[in-house]
This record gives structure tokens, sequence and C-alpha cells, in this order.
């Protein structure tokens, strides 16, 4: 089994262009299927079937195993096969006709303004490290970026006077990334005061670590992780949490589902459709003080009369202590 994960992990990086991170999800993937084919199966990678891989699905799913993670083992297994059959190891797919479960749909978590802002301001320090954590807080809030794209960021990737970087993304893709003024200005401090403190000669990386080499995602993890509790926040809060807060405060703002998209690099506007649920509380705002309040029920008030709701409003002002 190991012999085939490694010609399958070489055919990934020499056609597939695959990330790092992904292609060691697809080796830990293959790796734990194998395990369970010798241990509870008793069979060779070469011998198993149909009903050998629906009694390891089942298992998953007795283990309380996510659906996306399910769905991602199915899938990784599958294209494993695929590929020993194009390389003439197999005959045929083995696991041909075996579906994946139906992946459940749930929405993303996001943060607050008044969270965020909290997040950010927690980081604020005058050392080295400080600087640098308040440029990868501030950058990752207004940029979208995924983790691997943060700490895949090279110096010569940002242009700060135009306030944008080039970052490579899923299947290397490359694209462009926007900052705007609050994470410029702090990316500026880090590289005047913060990052020539750190650097080793000849490290490209944007962000350092204490070494001197480029920070890990696994630091950066941590550096969210402890600038929320250092801010107050009682949810856990990770870097991916503020990717989705960018997207959902953008639509909020009313931006374009396009444009989000674009700055999300998502290759489907349907994978950024989902931001438009989390939105249904904005939207139902806007409509009230738009279309209800503004329109449908002044059109039916006498000259100068207020709407109810926003008589309601006044009171509940006037009674606050």
């Amino acid at each position: 089994m190991e012999e085939l994960i490694e010609a399958y992990v070489r055919y990934l990086k020499a056609e597939r262009n695959l990330s790092s991170y992904t292609i060691r999800n697809y080796r830990g993937d293959l790796c734990h299927f194998g395990r369970y084919l010798e241990t509870e199966e008793g069979l060779g990678p070469l011998e198993v079937d149909r009903q050998s891989f629906r009694r390891y699905l089942a298992g998953l799913r007795e283990a309380d195993t996510a659906s996306a993670s399910v769905s991602r083992k199915m899938s990784t297994i599958h294209t494993f096969y695929r590929f020993l059959v194009r390389e003439g190891v197999l005959e045929r797919d083995p696991l041909m006709g075996v579906t994946s479960p139906r992946r459940e749909r749930r929405l993303p978590q996001i943060l607050g303004e008044d969270q965020l802002t909290a997040l950010i301001e927690a980081a604020d320090s005058d050392v080295p490290q400080g600087l640098r954590d308040r440029a990868i807080l501030e950058l990752m809030y207004a940029s979208g970026l995924r983790l691997a794209e943060m700490v895949g960021l090279d110096v010569g990737g940002v242009d700060l006077r135009e306030q944008l970087a080039r970052v490579r993304g899923k299947g290397n893709k490359e694209r462009i990334v926007l900052i705007g003024r609050p994470a410029t200005q702090a990316l500026q401090r880090y590289l005047r005061e913060g990052r020539p403190r750190l650097v080793r000669a000849g490290e490209t990386a944007l962000f350092i670590n204490r070494d001197g080499k480029r920070l890990s995602g696994r630091s950066v993890q941590k550096i969210v992780r402890k600038h929320a509790l250092m801010a107050g926040l009682d949810q856990r809060v990770f870097p991916h949490l503020l990717r989705h807060s960018f997207a959902t405060h953008m639509l909020d703002g009313g931006a374009e589902l396009r444009v989000v998209q674009e700055l999300l690099g998502h290759a489907s506007a349907n994978t950024t459709q989902i931001y438009t649920h989390v939105t249904e509380g904005q939207q139902r705002r806007a409509y009230t003080q738009a279309f209800y309040n503004q329109v449908r029920l002044k059109a039916r008030l006498p000259e100068g009369k207020i709407p109810r709701q926003e008589e309601d409003d006044a009171y509940t002002a006037d009674q606050r202590p």
C-alpha cells in the first residue's frame, strides 16, 4: 500500500499541481484506509471490493466522523483507484458504483464587527512579533485569504502602493486580492520595524517566525487563538473564521456576489452563494428600512406621521437608561 500511495503522490505533484496541504490530506486518507483493510478486512489494497469499502464507510459513520470528512476520504480513495486503473495496476475500478453520502450544508460562522475589532486590536504591541501578528490579522480579514495563501505570501507578492497582493490559491491558481488601508498601514509598519529584526538573510517569506524562517500554518492558528483569548472572545476562533467574516461583511455592505467570488478565489459562484444565507438578517433590516417603513407604510399614513416601527424605536431610545 505504501508503494502505491507514493506513486500516486508523485502523480499528484507532477500532474495535478496540488498544494502540499492537500497532498498531505490525500496521503493521510489513503494510509487510514490501508490500515483498515489490513487490520479489519485482512485484505491488500488490490483485493478490495465494494462490500469491504462500504463496511469502511459504515465504520466512519459509526465513529461519528463528520460527513464532510467522509466525503473527502471517499473521493480520495475513488481517485486513487481510478489512478491505479489508468496505470494498468488494475484492470477495472473495484469501487465503481459506490456513491458518496449526502453532505450536510452548514452555514459558516462569522465574527461581528465589534468582535473583529477587539481581536485585531488585541495584537497591539511594538515588539516585532506583535507588529507581525497585527499585520496578519488585518490582512486575513481585509482580503479573505486562506491559511495556506497567507503563509505562502512572499514580500515580492505584496504591492502596498496599489494596496493589493498576488496569491496562489487552490490548484496553484494565481489571483489578485485587495488589501485596504488598515491592513496596508499594519504591513508597512511590520515591514519597516518588525520583519527586519526577525528575518534571516535570503528569506523571501512575508511573515517570519522567531527563527527567521517562513511562518507555518500551525503558528498562524496559534496566533489567532492567542489574540482571541486576549480579546475575551468566548467562541472558538480560527483563521478561516476571518475569511467567512470577510465574505459575509462584503455582501452585507452591498458587494455583488460575483465580486466576492473573485476575491475569495472560488471556482464556482455556488460555493460563494452560502454566504448570502448568512446575510438574511441584513436583508430583512434593509427591507424594513428601505421598503416597509419608507414606502409601504408612509404611503398609507397622513403627512408628517412616522411609521409605527420608527415610533417604537424612538420610544425605546427615550426609555433606555
